[in-house]
């Protein structure tokens, strides 16, 4: 039985040109790409790959006739390499703006209901205390923004769990429950009901989020309690664009957070249904990696985001 890698003896013998390799061949799954991209000849590449796989005491990769996929305790090492690289990109990036007089980097991810109005609301704060913070935001569903956020892609996001054992990996710090609404077009025809009843639900196309996702799991949830089947005729997506062409061009339904369609509401162009439909609130919040706490910028965003949270409780205010 090989012996156990010591923690000093890997800081020793790993390189960070082990790491690129580990990830290019990753991606790759290919030895001659590989090469190519690391402008390396394939007999060092393999040579480096050898040495590497003979420190771990394992293979990283299967050798297959045309493809060389990690091995199960290689992937492991693929994430840990991913990870690691895309820390040191961070932190090249945020050493040489800091070097020009800039105010560092951050890189927030958001779920569309966030990014609708939390996020620019504390973005333009932390602006204003900081203008030459660089911040870049990354819009996609909970569970995209998770697995970027564990491979270190992010500082923070500002969404929710989509499943329980994210809450061993990571923290949640709750800001606001998010209502929701059924909402159409001006011209839908259910418009001209005061109460849609449960049954005319089913007989209209639908937009919905794809299975899995806690707004279609919430709505899955509400029809059942109802007593009613899930929509058969539907288009599922996680663009929020296309939720609002969709809706636009036609007769079509969709249960969405009411802050992304507060404005289309507002104007007239979209119609909340009034039905017995029970909708229940999901909480978001700020999630962040477990045991690892934020500084500088990323936890003065937090921190204003939690103020604005707070303040909005306080003044008994809508989420939306």
């Amino acid at each position: 039985m090989p012996s156990d890698i010591t923690h000093s003896s890997f800081c020793n013998w790993v390189r960070f040109k082990h790491l690129v390799l580990i990830d290019t061949l990753a991606r790759t799954r290919n030895m001659h790409a590989t090469a190519i991209r690391m402008n390396l000849s394939q007999p060092a590449l393999s040579k480096m790959l050898r040495d590497l796989e003979e420190q771990f005491g394992f293979a990283l990769f299967q050798r297959l006739p045309r493809s060389m996929p990690p091995t199960e305790l290689g992937e492991h090492v693929v994430r840990y390499a991913q990870s690691a690289l895309a820390d040191s990109h961070k932190f090249v990036d945020q050493v040489n703006r800091l070097r020009k007089g800039g105010h560092g980097f951050l890189k927030v991810g958001g779920i569309f209901a966030a990014t609708s109005v939390v996020l620019p609301q504390a973005i333009v704060a932390i602006k204003a205390r900081s203008p030459l913070l660089s911040i870049e935001v990354v819009e996609q569903s909970s569970d995209h923004l998770l697995e970027m956020l564990e491979q270190n892609k992010l500082d923070l996001m500002i969404g929710r769990f989509t499943e329980e054992r994210y809450s061993q990996v990571f923290d949640f710090e709750p800001l606001e429950p998010e209502p929701f609404s059924l909402v159409v077009n001006s011209s839908h025809p259910l418009n001209e009901l005061d109460c849609t009843p449960l049954e005319a639900l089913g007989q209209w196309p639908w937009v919905l989020y794809p299975v899995g996702t806690p707004i279609r799991d919430r709505l899955e949830l509400a029809f059942k309690a109802a007593g009613i089947a899930s929509p058969a005729d539907s288009v599922e997506t996680i663009s929020m664009q296309m939720f609002l062409q969709l809706l636009h061009s036609g007769p079509m339904i969709a249960m969405l957070p009411r802050s992304m369609v507060a404005a289309q509401l507002d104007s007239g162009q979209f119609k909340e249904l009034q039905t017995p439909l029970r909708l229940a609130q999901l909480e978001y919040g700020i999630i962040t990696r477990k045991d690892e706490p934020l500084t500088g910028a990323a936890r003065e965003f937090a921190d204003i985001l939690l103020d604005f949270a707070r303040e909005r409780r306080e003044e008994g205010a809508p989420s939306d």
